[in-house]
């Protein structure tokens, strides 16, 4: 599903018109955006939640040269499924 079918599917649903839907999912994933990056996670019960992870620094190689390359340490965005949307996956 991509975001143009997300869009109408919300529209279905929530009985709105598809530009509504679409301005409520730009304002929900603005949301979730702002929030983690002021480094606060988003929890949505029964879905999941938007964590931020520490990803340690490493050593990698270029694939083109071979060399190996030192990789700083980030932070990544990630996000766990709650209880609820993996039940209703696994039916």
């Amino acid at each position: 599903m991509n975001k143009s079918e997300l869009i109408e599917a919300i529209a279905t649903t929530a009985n709105l018109s598809k530009a509504d839907a679409g301005k409520a999912l730009n304002a929900t994933t603005a949301a979730i955006t702002g929030a983690m990056a002021s480094g606060n996670g988003v929890q949505l019960t029964g879905f999941g939640s938007f964590v931020i992870r520490d990803r340690a620094a490493r050593t990698g190689r270029n694939p083109q040269t071979g060399a190996t390359i030192q990789i700083k340490a980030s932070k990544v965005a990630a996000f766990k499924a709650g209880k609820a949307l993996k039940e209703a996956v696994n039916k």
